[in-house]
């Protein structure tokens, strides 16, 4: 019997960077003996000749700016994330004898589409981007045109029901979320609802700072993410620890990978539940 190998694919940036007629000059990184919290890091990028000072957590001004998170966190940073999602979550579905081509995801935290990409090249037959940023939004249409079937700008801690009920006529069985979870970004609560979206039986793929499933993290994800595997919600095929990037001074960043099937429904008083609402 013939062995199924996950074909071995380039990241799909760079020629999409290759494609965008940016107006972003040079990015410049601080010294190396400067230290800032990750969430506070930032860099000097020069844009039609003006030099701006540009916080990494500010993404609705850097997706306002064709090319420039590519300049920021593929170019300058060597984030490697969704690439690396999306292979092994390819890896792991040969397992289990299923195809990519019958995924049918939800990207939380889509930003400008560099997942969505990703899982496209690698033929899944729907993919629809949430986030909460209109501008994320506008660069994935912008950049990306075509490799959402849909995209909602909403809040996934209070959903509106006309975008909950689109979301579920398209019967998704793939969540994904990647380099979205901690920071106060995503928190737990958005999370658990997306992945009330998805069928039983399904995928998940995200990746996470592994600081923020540490017992002492006092975001809620280390609750969640042992509350979903205890109580049999999630069944967990895959941990693995990868550099997720640099930092702004040069330091590996890692972060965890964690590919999973869901089991069973969220129960419907997570989602109200305190601990996972931070």
């Amino acid at each position: 019997m013939k062995m199924k190998v996950a074909s071995v694919q380039d990241p799909q940036w760079p020629k999409r960077l290759a494609q965008i007629d940016s107006p972003v000059e040079d990015i410049r990184l601080p010294d190396a003996d400067e230290h800032v919290s990750q969430d506070a890091e930032w860099c000097e990028a020069v844009i039609d000749g003006e030099s701006r000072r540009i916080r990494f957590h500010d993404y609705h001004k850097i997706y306002s700016v064709p090319g420039l998170y590519e300049g920021i966190f593929y170019e300058s940073l060597k984030c490697c994330s969704p690439s690396r999602v999306a292979a092994l979550l390819q890896e792991l579905m040969l397992d289990f004898d299923d195809e990519p081509q019958d995924l049918r995801i939800l990207d939380l935290g889509a930003g400008n589409g560099m997942v969505g990409d990703e899982l496209r090249a690698r033929d899944a037959e729907c993919v629809v981007g949430v986030d909460i940023i209109p501008e994320a939004k506008e660069a994935a249409e912008r950049d990306r045109p075509g490799v959402y079937d849909d995209y909602f700008v909403t809040d996934m801690t209070d959903l509106p029901e006309r975008h909950e009920e689109k979301i579920r006529d398209r019967r998704l069985n793939c969540l994904t979320s990647v380099a979205a979870l901690g920071f106060g970004d995503i928190p737990p609560k958005a999370f658990l609802k997306s992945l009330d979206l998805i069928e039983v039986g399904g995928w998940v793929a995200f990746t996470i700072k592994e600081d923020f499933l540490h017992e002492r993290d006092t975001s809620g994800f280390s609750q969640a993410v042992r509350a979903l595997n205890r109580e049999q919600i999630l069944q967990t095929h895959a941990y693995r620890r990868f550099q997720h990037r640099v930092s702004m001074t040069g330091q590996p960043l890692y972060y965890v990978i964690v590919v999973a099937k869901k089991q069973n429904d969220v129960p419907g008083e997570w989602l109200e539940d305190e601990r996972f609402n931070t």
